[in-house]
């Protein structure tokens, strides 16, 4: 599948452990690759939704000046949005407790900007998907935080973990873009590089 990714050499420009499972799943060679401190600041101006996809764009950046003719980089990134605040990945436990305790009972909608940049061209999109929280108790919020590892998840959950499997009531969209990378969307944006 995918033959005409044949001429390229491609890169997923993240340090998420799921992305580069999830990529993986497509069954296509991929290098993991970085960079340095990444600005992921941007404008109160900038409408929540297109946040992911500002951000993603701002990843590819980093890595532009690098890129060689024959290499296709992917970088992407996830927030929550919940009643048009912005939630990103906690910076401590309490900040953890806090986002799952605002995240309680209520829909959110889980927002991925994937960007794909080749030398000559460059497409991105921004997939959302909404989660309905059913209501969670402290004791039960404090479970999951104390007992996975929420700090490095947007809203500080994880949706293939407990606590997607005991709160998550709905959800309408893509399940994986949730998880961090729309493997769907990314597929069919693929087949036309």
């Amino acid at each position: 599948m995918l033959k005409n990714l044949q001429k390229y050499k491609i890169l997923l420009g993240s340090k998420s452990p799921r992305r580069r499972e999830l990529l993986a799943e497509l069954r296509i060679p991929f290098t993991t690759v970085t960079a340095g401190n990444i600005d992921e600041s941007y404008s109160e101006s900038i409408p929540p939704i297109d946040v992911p996809q500002f951000l993603s764009a701002r990843k590819a950046d980093a890595f532009r000046d690098l890129l060689k003719d024959d290499e296709l980089l992917i970088t992407a990134d996830t927030l929550v949005i919940c009643e048009d605040k912005i939630l990103g990945k906690p910076k401590s436990v309490s900040d953890a407790i806090e986002m799952l305790t605002f995240l309680s009972g209520k829909t959110h909608h889980v927002a991925t900007g994937v960007t794909i940049t080749s030398s000559s061209r460059r497409v991105s999109f921004t997939s959302v998907t909404d989660v309905h929280f059913a209501e969670l108790g402290r004791e039960e919020i404090e479970y999951y935080v104390h007992n996975y590892s929420p700090l490095d998840k947007a809203g500080a959950y994880g949706i293939q973990e407990w606590i997607g499997c005991v709160a998550i009531d709905y959800i309408k969209g893509s399940y994986y873009n949730v998880m961090g990378l729309p493997i769907h969307q990314l597929y069919k944006e693929l087949t036309l590089f």
